[in-house]
């Protein structure tokens, strides 16, 4: 293991981190916020001091760089930068308790959008709006930013593709131009792009100029945290389908957007992925839809709250214009599953992905064709393309890790004495990185009732869930940190 470079790279990352904390100190002088303000100061001094230690120790790091180094450094970062990011929270007082704060910035780092908090207009400006970028810091990646930025050049830079590999969600990644440097560039200029579109589109609505960049960043990151109480709810009609729009955009793989700017239109109308998502996603509103007929007022209200609730929890974002735990059980029961199916690939959305449930059913599919035609040669193919036999083992692999895990959490946090629904809503709800889930965690409460105990297994839930899990996992093997 070679802990040097792991070290320079957790100062990078931090490096990172403490400079977009500036704009947040900014903001808190602007509104003349002087507790959040201090809380960011004595942060960044935090931040300075670990990464010069970090830097005057690993300097002379060795330019050697595996996957396995690959996963630990995304999984470490992500960890130190929890710790470190919710100092903010901490040291001004907004969040007291320092697990709160760590929860909260997990969450947003992660684009859960959990919250422990029971209301978040009595925050500061500078706190609401480091709580908001969070998400959209996480929702791309802070290590594929790092790609993005960091100069290329020398031997051993070959550790871009393990980074990317292992921060990136879906089952298989790749590159988008032979460079991986340049294609960490096209994702976030591309994202960048999306986020500004975003914020114009809700100015025009005359969304107050704070609440639009703070909104946006959220749905960029699919995250969710919200700066009313009422999530999005008190917005106009024309905002609300603004964000259902986007949210669904950020729900695609980016991919598809490049191809879009190659001008190769037939290979994403083709891309069995994206059509899954859009299917699964018109599917949903359809039957839930039929089955809240008389709920709502009129016919248009409903599908307003409907499409966006199912974009909501499909790209995991986490918004909320009605209080959708008060639905019918039908309609209750097909969020769950939206939940657990997610996003596509290549996405910043979370869940198990579109991408890897339909490779989940092909795969069943040809077992199934197997047993009925044992000497015939059964190949999975993906757009037209045969799928490597290593990327349907990883696949099943994940799928067992992601049922040991979600049961695992089910059955711990379920000490705290919570109703089956919360529990299992919760898990599925900070695992798959939405946010709200059903009763006493719903749109319209929090995780704050949890005990210590249970908000540090959600902790590592988000954790995992926004990793793919094995960059967690990798860090509690006994092999991964013994020396050969």
């Amino acid at each position: 293991m070679n802990y040097k470079i792991i070290g320079r790279f957790l100062a990078q990352i931090l490096t990172v981190e403490g400079v977009f904390m500036v704009p947040a100190a900014v903001i808190c002088i602007v509104n003349n916020e002087i507790p959040a303000l201090h809380g960011f100061l004595w942060s960044l001094l935090i931040i300075c001091a670990v990464v010069l230690v970090l830097f005057l120790t690993c300097r002379k790091a060795e330019s050697r760089f595996y996957a396995k180094e690959g996963l630990v450094c995304v999984g470490i970062s992500w960890i130190v930068m929890g710790l470190l990011g919710c100092l903010p929270f901490f040291i001004s007082g907004e969040i007291p308790n320092y697990l709160d704060a760590l929860f909260e910035i997990v969450s947003g780092f992660t684009t859960t959008g959990a919250s422990i908090l029971p209301e978040v207009e009595s925050l500061s400006r500078g706190i609401l709006y480091w709580r908001s970028f969070s998400h959209w810091l996480g929702g791309m990646g802070v290590l594929v930013f790092l790609l993005a930025i960091v100069p290329a050049g020398g031997r051993g830079n070959g550790y871009t593709m393990h980074i990317l590999r292992a921060e990136s969600p879906g089952p298989n990644v790749g590159k988008l131009v032979p460079k991986m440097k340049d294609t960490a560039k096209i994702l976030y200029l591309m994202y960048i792009l999306l986020t500004v579109l975003n914020i114009v589109f809700l100015l025009i609505g005359r969304m107050p100029a704070f609440d639009a960049v703070c909104t946006a960043l959220g749905t960029a990151g699919t995250g969710g945290f919200g700066i009313r109480n009422d999530s999005i709810a008190s917005y106009s009609p024309y905002l609300q389908n603004v964000c259902t729009v986007f949210m669904l955009l950020f729900g695609v793989n980016f991919s598809c957007y490049y191809l879009l700017l190659m001008k190769q239109f037939k290979s994403v109308f083709k891309d069995e992925e994206l059509r899954m998502y859009m299917g699964v996603v018109l599917g949903s509103v359809v039957l839930i839809v039929w089955n809240l007929k008389d709920y709502y007022s009129t016919f248009g209200e409903t599908v307003r709250h409907v499409s966006f609730q199912v974009a909501s929890i499909i790209t995991t974002t986490g918004f909320a214009t009605t209080d959708f735990d008060q639905w019918p059980s039908f309609s209750k029961a097909i969020l769950l599953c939206l939940m657990v199916i997610g996003a596509c690939a290549g996405s910043t959305g979370g869940g198990l992905k579109c991408g890897r449930a339909l490779l989940l059913l092909k795969s069943l599919r040809r077992n199934i064709r197997k047993v009925l035609h044992p000497q015939k040669v059964q190949i999975v193919r993906n757009n037209g393309q045969m799928v490597n036999e290593k990327i349907l083992d990883n696949t099943n692999a994940y799928l067992a890790a992601y049922v040991v895990i979600v049961l695992l959490s089910f059955i711990l946090i379920s000490l705290d004495g919570f109703s089956i629904t919360t529990n299992i809503s919760a898990v599925f709800a900070c695992f798959n990185n939405i946010g709200p889930g059903f009763d006493a965690v719903g749109p319209t409460c929090n995780f704050g009732s949890y005990s210590a105990f249970s908000k540090l297994i959600l902790i590592g839930d988000m954790l995992a869930g926004r990793l793919e899990i094995f960059p967690i996992l990798i860090l509690f093997s006994r092999s991964t940190w013994i020396r050969r």
